[in-house]
């Protein structure tokens, strides 16, 4: 656990009840979040498969609410095909741990009762649960069916390869370890759009159900001529029976556990016009300020916006674009960062941009590996966590290491430095904001603070050898000290009479400059233990 949690206490008296009322960006009602809210990723993908997770996030809910985290997004709890899966081989929706299916009561995570106990506590400290809900699927039928289907082509889905055929797919949900408990409704073949599996010949090919009003969804991504199948057994979302069972769901789901927010799992997979639908379900009949991202994994800009204009602009997505362009420059030796921003979505939709470093799926070994470089992952948090727009999300494995081919104990990313910049992004990134983007290797940028408080900051960073910028402070600030919160830089840096400071910053490297009568500069520095899994 963080030790740091200890810098709450030991802030400098200035601070001190300085953003107690945090105000409220401009946004529709079911976005409203605090100033400088933040989004912690609660999982990895190794994270053990012990049944352990919801009380280990328990035990750490004190540490991440000293952090200034806002929202917890969890992995997908409801039973898997598999028990110690990750959840999206997702079986039952309205299994939460809480029956024997699937070979266990509990799922990888834990069981439903430790489940509801940590949402419980983290609701008590203000923090919202952000569910990772599957609906793109489903995962190891009861049974298979006979039922009629095309075979298409895998590059070209919209292109059929064969004539109607008999196949028998594994379409048949019975839920009997649930029984009737939240929902009666049995799954069957007409409420699938496609297979990938067909058990009468044993060949696997991407199969589209063949039936009168069958097909794949229209307003999907247009990637691989229709991107609609996905995975396993395809939900048919336009199926009247199924919206109803997943508007049920969503309204359960969101009651049972006093949810915040959802993130709709392989977005751009599933017809935008259903995901429009079921945020408005969900937002009218159980939460009104219902916090909704939608994965739709890509990195042309274009076809984000495209997204989030289909849905009325009622959710909020990665910024994939800038994750990639941080993955593309830290690769590159002295690349020009003046231009990072760029063509991203927290550039042209701020207020609709989740912006992230890393994730999951993004983690080395898995399907959308998108690698930052370690010397490089710092800066790209200190850009998402200490500028204005977007909703920033920190990453499991960067906090408390991927536990995956490693010894104990699990190295955290950047030695540990990222929480530093969390805590700076809670206590002094704020006012308005000053860009020095004016050489190639060397950027920063200023916050002015809050008047009348202590906050505000100034962030150098360097892709290349060691520099120095002058950045305008402000006149009112003339005299004061200013030192680097995370310690990369031990000289202090005097703002001059003119209200300027040259802050200096290491060969690639980040430097993040406060007043120094705004903290315990030691508090900053202080040790702490990342291993969650004492």
């Amino acid at each position: 656990m963080f030790s740091f949690i200890s810098w709450c206490t030991g802030l400098h008296r200035k601070t001190k009840g300085t953003h107690t009322e945090q105000a409220h960006v401009d946004l529709p009602r079911a976005w409203a979040a605090p100033e400088n809210a933040l989004i912690f990723q609660a999982f990895e993908w190794h994270v053990p498969a012990d049944q352990c997770h919801w009380n280990r996030l328990r035990c750490a809910l004190p540490d991440l609410k000293s952090l200034g985290i806002h929202q917890i997004w969890v992995p997908p709890g409801c039973k898997g095909m598999d028990p110690n899966g990750n959840g999206y081989d997702i079986y039952d929706l309205f299994d939460l741990g809480e029956f024997d299916q699937k070979g266990s009561i509990s799922t990888k995570w834990g069981s439903k009762k430790e489940l509801v106990e940590f949402v419980r506590e983290a609701r008590e400290l203000g923090i919202g649960i952000i569910w990772d809900a599957v609906l793109n699927h489903k995962a190891g039928a009861d049974f298979p069916e006979q039922f009629e289907a095309v075979q298409v082509h895998p590059q070209e889905r919209n292109v059929e390869v064969s004539k109607p055929l008999k196949i028998d797919g594994w379409v048949g949900f019975d839920f009997s370890g649930r029984g009737e408990s939240y929902s009666s409704m049995k799954y069957r073949w007409q409420h699938f759009s496609g297979v990938d599996w067909d058990d009468k010949s044993k060949q696997q090919a991407i199969y589209k159900t063949f039936a009168p009003g069958k097909g794949w969804a229209s307003d999907v991504s247009t990637e691989l001529g229709n991107y609609d199948y996905l995975m396993f057994s395809n939900l048919d979302h336009s199926h009247p029976e199924v919206r109803q069972d997943l508007f049920n769901w969503g309204t359960w789901i969101t009651d049972e556990l006093s949810l915040s927010g959802m993130r709709l799992d392989a977005a751009k997979h599933i017809s935008a016009g259903f995901q429009k639908d079921f945020v408005a379900h969900v937002q009218k009949n159980a939460n009104p300020d219902f916090f909704v991202i939608g994965e739709y994994w890509t990195g042309h800009l274009p076809a984000l916006l495209d997204y989030l204009d289909k849905l009325g602009h009622t959710v909020v997505a990665y910024d994939v674009p800038l994750l990639e362009k941080f993955s593309k420059l830290s690769h590159k030796r002295a690349a020009d960062l003046r231009g990072i921003f760029d063509d991203t979505l927290v550039q042209c939709r701020p207020d609709h941009a989740v912006t992230i470093v890393a994730n999951h799926d993004t983690q080395p070994g898995q399907m959308l590996e998108t690698p930052v470089a370690p010397e490089f992952k710092l800066i790209s948090y200190a850009l998402i966590l200490l500028r204005k727009g977007g909703f920033p999300c920190l990453f499991y494995g960067d906090i408390y290491g991927i536990r995956a081919n490693v010894t104990d104990p699990v190295t955290p990313a950047c030695s540990g430095k990222i929480p530093i910049l969390a805590k700076a992004r809670q206590l002094y990134a704020y006012g308005e904001q000053k860009d020095y983007f004016d050489q190639p290797n060397c950027i920063g940028f200023v916050r002015s603070g809050v008047p009348g408080s202590s906050s505000g900051l100034a962030c150098v960073i360097s892709n290349a050898g060691s520099n120095r910028k002058r950045m305008f402070i402000g006149r009112k600030n003339t005299g004061q000290t200013w030192v680097d919160v995370l310690g990369n830089q031990s000289a202090s840096v005097v703002i001059d009479w003119w209200g300027y400071g040259a802050f200096p910053v290491g060969a690639m490297s980040v430097s993040v400059w406060v007043d120094s009568a705004a903290v315990d500069r030691n508090i900053f520095l202080k040790e702490y233990d990342s291993n969650i899994y004492e």
